[in-house]
């Protein structure tokens, strides 16, 4: 699961690292990054022992700087239009993984960038982190899911003006925002996102995947049909070896040994 642009490191307890690495570039999505991308994370999806994946970079000054606009621009129309499912793999590669994720976010996060730390569960960074979404400055708009995702989580209103203005908002301004959810020291961000991860992998495997469709399905519903997302995916967890091995740890005051079914 390496590629030239992209490590895969497994820790403990079923957490798994995506990092990205493109320092030439400040990991700018390329057709060879996002096809890395989007082939690890339909890997890591289908791996019933991964608890929760972590996507951080390697490159100091930057998380993510966006799409790879020298590429782009040696692209013909038809070029342009061949590598969409591309790039749309990717960042839906990430959107899609079914248990929880989290962005380690430092320095540069823009426009796809910031789109893939969107995609995830929670974003932390660092308080040299720079978020935004600029692409209609060079015209375009945000192809990555970030005219859907942004609004989900700072509202309709605020997601326009920073989508309009394509203005890069600085780190403690984007916690103010929601834009991301924890401003930790320069430099902290993996091992604070890493910590994060072990405090959620710690839970069951079949509870979190649940949990984290039900957030996602029931998002936007009203509530009756959210309740019934809610329901459904209860009783995917409430007569599972994970529940059964769950009330038994709990009673006899031990730590549970999760069998993930």
């Amino acid at each position: 699961m390496e590629s030239e642009f992209l490590a895969v490191r497994r820790h403990e307890d079923g957490v798994v690292e995506l990092v990205m690495d493109r320092p030439k570039a400040m990991n700018a999505v390329s057709t060879g990054m996002a096809r890395a991308l989007g082939d690890a994370c339909a890997r890591l999806a289908a791996d019933a022992s991964v608890r929760v994946v972590v996507l951080s970079s390697a490159v100091e000054r930057a998380f993510c700087v966006g799409a790879d606009l020298k590429e782009r621009n040696a692209m013909s129309d038809a070029e342009l239009v061949r590598q969409r499912p591309t790039t749309r793999g990717a960042y839906g590669g990430v959107l899609e993984l079914p248990m929880p994720t989290i962005a380690a976010v430092h320095g540069f996060a823009l426009g796809g960038g910031f789109e893939l730390a969107l995609a995830c569960d929670v974003i932390v960074a660092d308080e040299t982190a720079v978020v935004g979404l600029p692409e209609v400055s060079v015209g375009v708009i945000p192809g990555g899911g970030g005219t859907q995702l942004l609004p989900r989580r700072v509202g309709a209103a605020r997601a326009a003006e920073l989508i309009f203005t394509a203005r890069r908002v600085e780190a403690p301004e984007a916690l103010e925002l929601g834009l991301v959810d924890s401003v930790v020291g320069a430099g902290s961000d993996r091992a604070e996102a890493l910590a994060l991860a072990a405090r959620m992998a710690a839970n069951s495997p079949v509870g979190l995947r649940a949990a984290k469709r039900a957030l996602r399905l029931g998002h936007g519903m009203d509530l009756a049909a959210g309740l019934e997302i809610e329901d459904a995916a209860w009783r995917t967890v409430a007569f599972s070896g994970d529940r059964a091995e769950g009330v038994a740890a709990f009673n006899e005051k031990r730590k549970p040994q999760w069998p993930g079914v």
